[in-house]
Parts: structure tokens; sequence; C-alpha cells
């Protein structure tokens, strides 16, 4: 079987989701670089939207799966690549982890989206620093509900669920270097602090840093 593909941008928060999932879960995978602002936007030319009909990254492809959303992939990967686990043994155990991701991956990362951002430039006259406003406002909302789970949990060990890097740790990473690129300070948010710091001391999370890629501009 040919090696599966993972379609993405290196500063894509989407795409790094998947590249920690894929060097924990120990895939091997071929990168495809989709410039998202190069000449207008690689994902909109006509054969990447073949590929992925809404123009977004990561798209992930394994063999005759072509799997889109990074959510969905990181599920993909967990059913067909059960070990190492990524998510908990028990019902309620993996509902927290979900809830801690999705608020990462529905509630914070579409409005701080790149094309978020272009349509409130382009289509309401939002300036520069007021998007830049929005953007640090969502993103701190978000966290201070994602730290009060964290916090009030006998869950949270070393990561966001015991002492193994998991599903949720995987959102979280990204999401945290958008915050600092925007102004956020993560020390407002001392467990995430503490558990962003964990992982970036395992070499899956540092191999997958968005300046650790290959089309890292």
């Amino acid at each position: 079987m040919s090696e599966p593909v993972l379609y993405g941008y290196w500063r894509s928060s989407a795409a790094y989701r998947v590249r920690i999932a894929l060097n924990l879960k120990g895939i091997a995978c071929r990168q495809a670089s989709v410039h998202l602002v190069r000449d207008g936007g690689e994902q909109h030319a006509a054969r990447y939207r073949e590929l992925n009909p809404q123009g977004l990254v990561p798209t992930f492809v394994d063999g005759e799966a072509v799997v889109t959303q990074s959510i969905a992939i990181l599920e993909y990967l967990e059913e067909t690549v059960p070990a190492p686990a990524l998510l908990p043994a028990g019902a309620a155990q993996r509902a927290r982890v979900r809830a801690l991701s999705l608020i990462v991956a529905c509630d914070i990362h579409p409005l701080q989206n790149l094309r978020v951002l272009n349509t409130l430039r382009d289509r309401h006259g939002v300036d520069d620093e007021a998007r830049a406003d929005w953007v640090r406002y969502w993103i701190t909302e978000g966290l201070r509900a994602f730290e009060a789970m964290l916090a009030h949990s006998p869950d949270t060990g070393v990561f966001c669920h015991g002492d193994t890097p998991g599903f949720a740790d995987v959102c979280l990473v990204p999401q945290i270097y958008n915050a600092v690129r925007w102004g956020c300070d993560p020390g407002d948010f001392p467990t995430i602090r503490r558990i962003n710091g964990a992982c970036l001391e395992l070499d899956a999370f540092r191999r997958a840093a968005p300046e650790a890629q290959p089309d890292a501009a």
C-alpha cells in the first residue's frame, strides 16, 4: 500500500493537529504543501478543490480514503491505528476529551480562520487592528473555558487527560501557538501553560511544529 499523504500548510493549526497525531502514532506520511497565501491561495485551485470541495486544509489521503476536517482525520487515525490510543477507554472520559478538543476546533479556531478574517476585511471593512482584537477576544474566551475544565477535573494529569498525551493535547498545542502569534498571554492560564510546556518537551510535538515543516516561510 502506498504511503498516506497529508495535504497541509505549515502554519495551519488544523494541519498541525494532524501532524502531531501522526507522530504520536508513528505513522509515516508524505506531506504535500498547499500554500494558503501564494497566488491568491493554492487551496482554491480546481485540482485541489476536486480533492477537498471546501478548499481547506488538511486533507488526508490513505489509499482510496480521502478524509477532510482535522477532527475527522484524528478519529480516522484512532480507528485505523488504535495503538497508541489518543482517546481514553471509558465513555465519559472520551466525551470529556472530545469536549475539550471541540472547544478549540469548533469554538476558537473557526473565528480566527484565514477566510473569516479575510471576509471581515473585504466584505465588512474591518481594519487590521480590529481584526486582531476580534481574534484575541475569541481565543481568550475559549481558553478561559478550557482552563476551567482542566483545573476543576481530577482527570487532568501531566496532560489534558491523565499522564499520556492524547486527543485534547493534539488540539491544544497548535491553538497556543496561534494564541502567542496573536498576542495572547498563555500565562493567564496556568494549567494550559503547564500542559503545553510538557507537550513541547516531546519529540512528536517538536517535529510537528510549524517552523519545522519543509514549507515553512
